[in-house]
């Protein structure tokens, strides 16, 4: 059933909205693939150029540019925050507060870390303190977002915009010896804090600190909860997102081209903030109009599955997936198609990667069918 608002009850009853379902799963979807090796497959067999090109889309940029991969993570951060949003609204209805909501977000956050710092040590196959991903970082914007979940929209924006002002400041002026030069690799103040933090620096150029700019998408996102959650009429809603969506574009380009700031996903300059929320909110417009304005609905199954066991898919496939699986199916399917019937590598690592992501996809369905849902 859809209510006024566009939302769909789940199995408890509670109102959810189908296109953040659907965007949510559809993001660990592309991650499952991901962790499959499904991209680098498909890279080790790309000779077209054209082809290439857009295999290219799904892996993050070197350095200063930006690929559709690097939006996967602002969707992250900025879906959790619709989807904080939406949930306190509906406990508010039933007369839950901020205050007594808090423990829970607190808690929440906590686990999130901890599942952070825990694939931290399964990637290392040791213990270690990393805080690069993913999950460590969603356990800070989410605790930033709510603590002024409950303010305005001005005071909203603006607390986002200082954060995004703060990053830019301590990357210009915070420059000890080695770590001086702001827009490069390895030696800005991100690289710095973390030598401080870690005792050492992220090879590929990630830093931790880049949980301080992209609260900003989670705020954004908490925004965009809010928006959806008002009377207004859902074109409405949507027009709002597409023309938030192109001044954050525009921002973010703008700076770039005017040399200011450049793009740069592995540390979160604002210009990357700014120009890959611009692209998430019009993916996230485009979804609300197909789904909830169309009510083009008929495969969204495909990603809901997914979305409503989202952490639950990711932390699998990140552990047993990677660690296991993979190389488990690879056994029974390419390397088997090539020992019998000779087929080329490249093709029989293709197949074993879209079979890994078939049984990971068909695990949630089962899960979705018997009403199971793991939340943090």
């Amino acid at each position: 059933m859809v209510n006024e608002k566009g939302l769909i009850k789940d199995h408890k009853g509670v109102g959810r909205l189908a296109s953040l379902d659907i965007m949510r799963g559809l993001i660990m979807i592309l991650l499952c693939a991901e962790s499959c090796l499904l991209y680098q497959r498909l890279k080790n067999i790309s000779s077209v150029s054209a082809l290439a090109k857009i295999v290219d889309q799904f892996f993050h940029h070197p350095w200063h540019g930006l690929h559709f991969w690097d939006l996967v993570q602002p969707a992250f951060m900025f879906i959790a925050g619709v989807a904080m949003y939406i949930s306190y609204n509906g406990k508010k209805s039933k007369g839950q507060h901020w205050q007594q909501n808090l423990g829970h977000i607190l808690i929440r956050s906590l686990k999130l870390f901890i599942c952070g710092l825990a694939l931290h040590c399964v990637y290392a196959g040791k213990p270690v303190f990393e805080l690069w991903n993913v999950l460590t970082q969603l356990a800070f914007t989410t605790i930033l977002a709510y603590m002024i979940i409950d303010q305005s929209n001005r005071w909203q924006l603006l607390c986002s915009i200082a954060l995004i002002l703060l990053t830019e400041v301590l990357y210009r002026t915070v420059s000890p010896p080695g770590f001086d030069q702001p827009f490069e690799p390895g030696k800005n103040f991100g690289a710095y804090l973390d030598q401080v933090l870690m005792g050492k620096i992220n090879s590929d150029g990630w830093v931790a600190f880049n949980a301080v700019p992209t609260a900003a998408h989670t705020i954004w996102g908490v925004l965009i909860g809010r928006l959806l959650m008002t009377e207004k009429t859902k074109r409405s809603k949507m027009f709002i997102m597409l023309l938030a969506g192109a001044i954050a574009l525009l921002i973010g380009f703008g700076l770039d081209l005017a040399g200011i700031t450049p793009i740069i996903k592995r540390i979160s300059t604002s210009s990357f903030v700014f120009a890959s929320a611009g692209w998430v909110l019009w993916m996230m417009a485009g979804l609300y109009w197909l789904t909830d304005i169309k009510q083009y609905n008929r495969y969204a199954w495909v990603c809901t599955v997914v979305g409503m066991n989202s952490i639950f898919i990711y932390l699998f496939f990140e552990t047993v997936g990677m660690q296991w699986l993979n190389g488990t199916v690879a056994i029974f399917t390419g390397d088997m198609l090539h020992l019998l019937v000779h087929l080329p590598l490249s093709i029989a690592a293709l197949i074993s990667a879209i079979v890994a992501l078939l049984l990971q996809w068909g695990l949630c369905y089962w899960l979705f069918k018997r009403k199971i849902f793991f939340k943090l």
